[in-house]
């Protein structure tokens, strides 16, 4: 089975990736930084199913802390099979209001992070020829947000990666996709009040909020599939079109 590292795993859709890839017997290293307690209770409550994963503190937005997380899988697997780089962050701001420490903040947790965990996996996938990279973006990154000016740059910025990359290490059989996830039921997004809620609900298609198994299934088929590559694969309801 393969080995899969998940960053920011702790929470709404990276809690969601590690708990169902573990249940389909996927090896899992759930990657948290300051959410140790619900990294514990995700993994306790999956030991009960009879379910093994790792847990692993690491700031993903320091080289350092990268290298030793991606050091501790190698000892463990010997391989890396799967990078999910879902950790992010989010601020509702006026762009006049941003401070240079706001944006260093969420560029470097958003988008430096999978800068250093994609370099720090790659000699393990270039030497078995073989590897899966999927980035958890946005549809900010893709259209823009009013008063997220900062978190759609950082997410734009993981989409442009991905197609580089799908692009460079296409010929080493390692595939690297975006999933652009619109409005998710999650806790990053509790700020969100019912009226614009409804609205949101109102403006897609399919008249519904995302929830993060929606995400869930399409890395599953990224991880399966073997023809897909350098795409950023929105799934929002119709929200965006």
């Amino acid at each position: 089975m393969k080995n899969v590292i998940v960053t920011g795993g702790s929470r709404g859709i990276g809690k969601c990736i590690v708990e169902n890839l573990a249940r389909e017997g996927y090896n899992v290293i759930l990657n948290y930084n300051k959410s140790e307690k619900q990294a514990r209770k995700i993994q306790n409550e999956l030991r009960e199913e009879g379910i093994l994963i790792e847990i692993y503190k690491a700031d993903v937005s320091k080289r350092e802390e990268v290298k030793k997380l991606v050091n501790f899988a190698i000892e463990k697997w010997e391989s890396i099979d799967v990078l999910i780089n879902n950790a992010g962050i989010a601020k509702l701001q006026m762009f006049q209001d941003v401070t240079e420490n706001d944006w260093d903040e969420i560029i470097n947790t958003n988008l430096k992070s999978a800068f250093y965990m994609s370099q720090e996996v790659l000699p393990n996938m270039l030497h078995k020829k073989s590897g899966c990279i999927i980035n958890i973006s946005s549809i900010w990154g893709m259209v823009g947000a009013s008063c997220e000016t900062v978190y759609s740059v950082s997410k734009a910025g993981m989409d442009a990666l991905t197609k580089s990359l799908a692009k460079e290490l296409g010929p080493s059989n390692i595939r690297v996709n975006s999933i652009a996830p619109g409005v998710i039921d999650t806790e990053m997004n509790s700020h969100i009040d019912e009226k614009i809620k409804k609205e949101i609900k109102n403006q897609t298609p399919l008249g519904k909020i995302g929830k993060p198994i929606d995400i869930y299934k399409c890395v599953k088929w990224l991880i399966d599939d073997e023809f897909t590559t350098g795409q950023v694969i929105s799934v929002n309801g119709g929200y965006v079109i």
